[in-house]
């Protein structure tokens, strides 16, 4: 089973992009889950959405405590947030940053693989808007294998209609543009 935490902050679409992520693991025959963390969150605080996918039943109903990925989406939350907290040996932390490998390992001592992606600048180029869910699903696709990126196809455009083909592109440009530090597979 693959366990995915995913750091936001209000408004920025982390539990949108968990159950993006579960709908299409479902459409490939998985068993998935996918819910938030709510609290007294307002837009701009940090939140914190779920997901599981298996290829067996799941019948965990907690939290995801000990994470095999951790997606952030903004590295603003670097500061505030102890993001490899109960991360699993092997795990990935997939970060929204414009820096390079070199340079953020310079400014950051994380112990788990790395897997970057300028998400704003390429939500920028594409959207036309700094909305990183959708394009940190592409990289975290690219890191794990944990599903095939055509199956977010149907998800984004029952959830986004016809600017389903954008979000896709967005997708895709965060796949081919992740920076992979190893492999990582738990399947």
């Amino acid at each position: 089973m693959i366990e995915i935490r995913f750091h936001g902050r209000g408004g920025q679409g982390a539990v949108t992009s968990a159950e993006l992520l579960a709908h299409a693991a479902i459409s490939e025959g998985k068993y998935a889950q996918a819910f938030p963390s709510f609290g007294p969150e307002r837009r701009g605080a940090p939140v914190l959405a779920f997901a599981r996918i298996s290829g067996e039943p799941i019948y965990k109903r907690e939290q995801v405590y000990e994470p095999n990925v951790v997606i952030v989406l903004d590295s603003g939350l670097l500061a505030l947030v102890n993001v490899e907290d109960g991360m699993r040996v092997g795990g990935v932390l997939i970060v929204n940053t414009k820096k390079s490998l070199e340079e953020f390992k310079g400014k950051h001592s994380f112990s788990h693989r790395l897997c970057l992606v300028d998400a704003t600048g390429i939500a920028l180029e594409i959207l036309k808007r700094p909305i990183t869910n959708t394009t940190m699903l592409g990289a975290m696709v690219r890191a794990t294998g944990a599903i095939d990126l055509t199956s977010m196809k149907a998800p984004l455009e029952e959830r986004f209609g016809k600017i389903a083909s954008k979000n896709y592109a967005v997708m895709q440009a965060a796949f081919d543009k992740s920076i992979l530090e190893g492999y990582w597979r738990d399947r």
